[in-house]
């Protein structure tokens, strides 16, 4: 049986959410936590988790970047946002449209959990600007790196709910490192 699209949102929000998870649900647990997720909510946790997994692949050090290079926390956050949007890209086909202001929130409180109000607000700013300047660009490198980022996401998806992938989620992942560095990169140069 071919899953729809959100079904497979929900799959790998289940997914994911057992390889972060501690505790052990049920069969009928999670059949239940499957049926009842909000679309909106799952997306923003696998923003927040592919993010969280880009940064570990990067071999970024956040905590670090707190005390000596504020601006790559932003970075981060726009990365996620950016994962947010190309998740969510395929349900405005049914006319659903992206929830942005709750979104980069959502991830901003996820990703930089412990924060000072006044520090998580300029991140979350600093990477929602980073994201519309890079959403906007039309310079063949950020097309490129748009293309490269939706790809990889989707193939992450497919990755994570289909058996049948020639890939394993375990080789996609590295990818998003790969992606989170070259945008690292990109506003460390300018």
């Amino acid at each position: 049986m071919e899953m729809t699209y959100e079904e497979r949102l929900r799959f790998m929000y289940q997914l994911c959410q057992a390889q972060t998870s501690a505790g052990i649900q049920s069969e009928a647990q999670a059949v239940e936590a499957f049926a009842n997720v909000e679309i909106e909510d799952a997306i923003h946790y696998l923003a927040s988790f592919l993010t969280f997994k880009a940064i570990q692949s990067a071999d970024r050090h956040p905590a670090e970047e707190l005390e000596n290079d504020f601006d790559m926390l932003g970075v981060y956050q726009c990365f996620g946002v950016m994962v947010y949007a190309f998740l969510f890209m395929p349900l405005t086909q049914e006319g659903r449209h992206p929830d942005y202001d709750r979104a980069q929130i959502t991830i901003g409180k996820t990703l930089f959990d412990g924060l000072a109000p006044e520090m998580l607000a300029e991140i979350i700013e600093s990477g929602f600007h980073k994201f519309k300047l890079i959403a906007e660009a039309e310079s063949e490198h950020w097309q490129e790196y748009r293309e490269n980022l939706d790809k990889v996401t989707i193939s992450y998806m497919i990755a994570t709910t289909d058996d049948d992938s020639p890939h394993s989620p375990e080789e996609v992942l590295p990818l998003f490192g790969q992606l989170l560095s070259q945008l690292c990169e990109a506003f460390t140069a300018d």
